[in-house]
């Protein structure tokens, strides 16, 4: 008889485990809340004067996935994607132009050397980050959970300590000497929440946000919409025989028959199962199977995010200010980041401030991402342009609705590096509030978890027995957690999906086909 795995969550680490169970032979479940598949990755309908135009409600761009995943689930078959070659854009406050992020080494020294005064090994930078890299890209693809003790004898001593153990800002001071060069860097370290520079394996958290394969390490689109990444899944998912139950509310687990009860339409199911995979927040796996002392210690973790996101939509095409792009093929779908901060001591209060409850916002960042360039360049027409921002730091107090001077204030930002601002005629602004709400993000992270000592690399799991079952969920050798408080994070890559489905598989009868 085939193994019957349940899993229950169809974001994108449900259905990417689901896909690769089923491949192995597996009857595969999938049971999530919503009336709809992704999770945080879906889409939305604005109605704008009579006009209607889809934008992605949660996850925009692509860039943690591994190509191999995408590949062998079927997706790269199914889907059209795209990759701005432009150099990002790098705004800081006072600065005549914009600094380019060139991806040549050697062209990024002298760019951020002539722009920023920069005299540190930018080059060298790179070089070291790329063999960190390297590493997790084997781990992932070879499903093999990270400890000190393989990155030591993989990277040596010095490497590992500098960029998995060791702190953000002991890293960034290594190798520069500008303000800005280390404030740019220090972006990715706050995007999971308001971690301080200074934390031990502070560090790790800027190979881990480049070390996807899709795109090489860089962050491109999907054609219409990130959405269809997982709408896509799904439907392949289904083709292989998977059985999504939407719209089902688990009710309990009987972790000793091995059985799921849940609500749907009106009605209780029970399904048993012999593996049982939670892709879910760590919170909700907890109380899921009922464990008291798990509940407990997950709540000690350190949750807060401080991500807010706003959409805008423009009658036209954004035109921008600086001059040297307006002639450029694509250059229209070069990413962009505007600091509100000079300082890195400025950066690091800005991050820490909203954590007290006592300001709704405290501009740090932010990420410009120009969907609708992005979509023109892929061929699809649209009502609208869009334009997706997510910036820092908002405070978990209110939903984004409730905070008009907040959306004001960052669209504020944006508009004065735009020609056109009289054509943004609609605009939406969530909040980690707002997130946690409608994703059951914890504390409205985006992660699940903050990337912090003790919640990344080898402690981002939940087994009482990590060295020989990673993923297993707590002390149950038939329940395994996937979601994205797992290793090495969330954002819309399936990795924890993929690595804790070829630990199951693993366990599998002997002789089942691996895939």
């Amino acid at each position: 008889m085939p193994d019957s795995v349940v899993i229950i969550g169809a974001g994108i680490n449900g259905l990417v485990a689901a896909n690769y169970l089923r491949r192995a032979g597996c009857d595969v479940t999938v049971i999530d809340r919503a009336e709809r598949p992704g999770g945080a990755c879906v889409s939305e309908i604005a109605d704008i004067d009579g006009q209607l135009q889809q934008y992605a409600l949660g996850a925009s761009v692509l860039g943690l996935m591994q190509d191999f995943v995408f590949q062998e689930t079927g997706l790269a078959r199914r889907l059209e994607t795209y990759v701005p070659a432009e150099s990002k854009r790098v705004y800081f406050p006072n600065a005549a132009k914009s600094a380019w992020i060139h991806r040549d080494p050697v062209q990024l020294q002298q760019e951020l050397a002539d722009r920023w005064g920069e005299r540190g090994d930018v080059a060298g930078f790179r070089a070291d980050e790329a063999k960190v890299v390297a590493y997790l890209q084997d781990g992932y693809r070879r499903a093999v959970p990270p400890t000190l003790a393989e990155a030591e004898a993989r990277l040596g001593d010095e490497l590992t300590r500098r960029w998995i153990s060791g702190s953000a800002a002991d890293l960034l001071d290594h190798y520069f000497t500008s303000e800005q060069t280390k404030i740019y860097m220090a972006m990715t370290v706050t995007e999971s929440g308001p971690v301080s520079l200074h934390e031990p394996y502070s560090a790790f958290t800027l190979p881990l946000m480049d070390s996807g394969s899709i795109f090489d390490g860089y962050y491109g689109f999907v054609r219409e919409g990130l959405w269809r990444l997982t709408e896509e899944l799904a439907t392949i998912n289904g083709e292989l025989g998977v059985d999504l139950q939407l719209g089902g509310k688990v009710a309990a687990v009987d972790t000793g028959r091995k059985v799921v009860h849940f609500e749907r339409g009106g009605t209780t199911a029970s399904i048993p199962y012999d593996h049982l995979l939670l892709a879910t927040d760590p919170l909700t796996a907890a109380r899921l199977v009922g464990d008291q002392a798990m509940i407990r210690d997950i709540e000690q973790k350190r949750f807060t995010g401080t991500s807010g996101k706003l959409t805008l939509f423009f009658r036209r095409p954004v035109r921008w200010l600086d001059e040297q792009l307006t002639a450029d093929e694509g250059a229209d779908t070069a990413f962009r980041f505007i600091f509100s901060v000079s300082s890195i001591a400025d950066f690091e209060a800005a991050t820490l401030r909203v954590l007290d409850g006592s300001a709704d916002y405290a501009p740090g960042y932010i990420q410009v991402y120009c969907e609708g360039a992005a979509m023109r360049q892929l061929g699809l027409v649209e009502p609208f342009d869009r334009i997706t921002l997510f910036f820092k730091n908002v405070a978990l107090n209110a939903s984004g609705n409730a905070l008009p001077d907040v959306e004001a204030a960052v669209k504020a930002q944006l508009l004065a590096h735009v020609a056109n601002p009289e054509d943004c005629v609609w605009s939406r602004l969530l909040s980690p509030r707002d997130m946690q709400q409608l994703f059951l993000f914890p504390g409205g992270n985006l992660d699940h978890t903050m990337l912090v000592g003790g919640q990344t690399f080898f402690d981002r799991q939940f087994s009482a027995d990590p060295a020989s079952h990673f993923y297993t969920f707590g002390d149950w050798p038939a329940i395994s957690y996937c979601g994205a408080g797992a290793y090495p994070c969330g954002s819309i890559a399936g990795t924890p999906g993929y690595m804790c489905a070829q630990q199951v598989i693993r366990q599998l009868t002997p002789g089942r086909k691996k895939q």
